[in-house]
């Protein structure tokens, strides 16, 4: 939260900052216009007010996203810095529409300029340096705290130093008595204003009616929940933009048998994921629902390979071979064969091979025994464990134990690991 308050009070002061400046230079160029007859400037001081009304805008915006959460407001106000941005593209269009509507009177008239006009000419140019300085400002705190209002500002704002250019150009040709063209230009300008701000009301409207506008956000979301072991299908991913944030809800699936606080455990690991890799997240909400598996990866240990008349090993980890499975309601697919190449090995054999399994990305092991580590370790990795009750069983007839519900889940070790350094001794 302290966070979030930090991004917006930054995006409020230059706001505030830029609001107090080009007020200025409103009034400035409206005096100087005003003493000197000059009616571009006049214009242009009023294209200045309208911009510090839309700056003011986008300050006031940002002041209220920054209030606190409550319970009327439980998402907060940061809507309101979209808002602010609906009001920028607003005043921008008006803008364009005004300096449009003088860009055609200028075709047809030539002003009458006597004497070259200094304190014009000097106040445009303290303006386009001005402008650009506050341009670059905008722009930069804009993308850093992905403020629209802020980043539409900036845009505003250089446009404003193109126009500051076409007024001195204006107040130049004025004083030569050159026709048409200053006309010509300022319709130009006014049009690229005007497309400025209705992209502006576009994109706020689109905004404020929930549209997904960050695709690449998305694919970023969709990835890194893929990635993390135990999500098995992810979809309904939605995101929500709020002022300079982000809001992302997402719905996964994992196996059924885990636990409340085990899948509570995995939703927190996918929203800290996603919160620690990617910009500008306010919120992520994680729905986790129970896979409805139609086809089960299943391993068993077993003493030779006979196809699913293979005899099942009593040992796990001392097993000979495994064989891989894929259950499906009325169907036993073999996948694979692995030999347990660990034999060999005194130490830490049923860790190696729980090792080389997880591979496969099963779903469950049917086994007569399971020692502490082998056991954690493949709860870890998501692997429902259950036990053979008798010796001797062929592969075929687990399975339809399984399927007749006649097996019990392994919930605990059955042996600890003193026992098994005994029983290899």
């Amino acid at each position: 939260m302290d966070n979030t308050l930090t991004t917006l009070n930054r995006g409020k002061k230059i706001a505030v900052v830029a609001t107090i400046i080009t007020l200025l230079l409103a009034a400035l160029k409206g005096l100087i216009g005003y003493l000197f007859n000059s009616r571009i400037l006049i214009a242009d001081a009023f294209h200045s007010s309208a911009d510090t009304i839309a700056i003011f805008a986008s300050a006031f915006g940002l002041w209220l996203a920054s209030r606190k959460k409550s319970s009327r407001f439980p998402y907060g106000l940061y809507k309101a810095e979209t808002l602010g941005t609906l009001l920028v593209g607003g005043f921008i269009t008006w803008a364009g529409i005004e300096l449009l509507s003088e860009g055609y009177e200028k075709l047809f008239t030539i002003a009458q300029v006597k004497e070259f006009p200094y304190f014009p000419v000097g106040v445009t140019l303290f303006s386009v340096i001005a402008a650009f300085f506050i341009a670059k400002k905008e722009k930069s705190i804009g993308e850093e705290i992905h403020s629209q209002s802020l980043i539409a500002n900036g845009k505003e704002s250089f446009l404003d130093i193109f126009s500051s250019i076409i007024v001195l150009m204006g107040i130049l040709l004025a004083y030569l008595k050159i026709p048409f063209v200053e006309g010509s230009v300022i319709i130009l300008i006014s049009l690229l204003i005007l497309k400025l701000g209705m992209e502006n009301i576009w994109r706020s409207l689109l905004i404020l009616m929930d549209a997904n506008l960050d695709r690449e956000l998305q694919e970023q979301v969709e990835q890194l929940t893929q990635n993390v072991y135990g999500v098995e299908q992810l979809y309904n991913v939605k995101i929500r933009e709020a002022g300079p944030f982000r809001m992302v809800e997402l719905t996964f699936t994992t196996n059924p048998s885990l636990t409340v606080f085990r899948a509570h455990e995995l939703a927190d690991e996918v929203e800290n994921k996603i919160i620690s890799e990617c910009e500008h997240i306010e919120s992520v909400f994680v729905h986790v629902e129970p896979s409805a598996q139609k086809v089960i990866s299943a391993i068993l240990p077993i003493e030779k390979i006979d196809g699913l008349q293979s005899i099942v090993s009593e040992h796990f980890g001392r097993s000979p071979y495994f064989i891989v499975l894929k259950i499906e309601k009325d169907k036993i697919e073999i996948e694979d064969f692995y030999l347990n190449e660990f034999l060999q090995k005194s130490k830490h054999i049923g860790l190696n091979v729980v090792k080389i399994l997880a591979d496969y990305g099963l779903d469950m092991l049917f086994t007569t025994q399971i020692g502490e580590i082998s056991f954690y370790m493949l709860k870890d990795k998501f692997i429902d464990i259950y036990k053979i009750p008798v010796q001797n069983l062929t592969v075929m007839e687990v399975v339809e134990r399984y399927r007749k519900n006649q097996l019990q889940r392994i919930t605990s070790p059955t042996h600890s690991i003193d026992e098994s350094v005994v029983e290899r001794k």
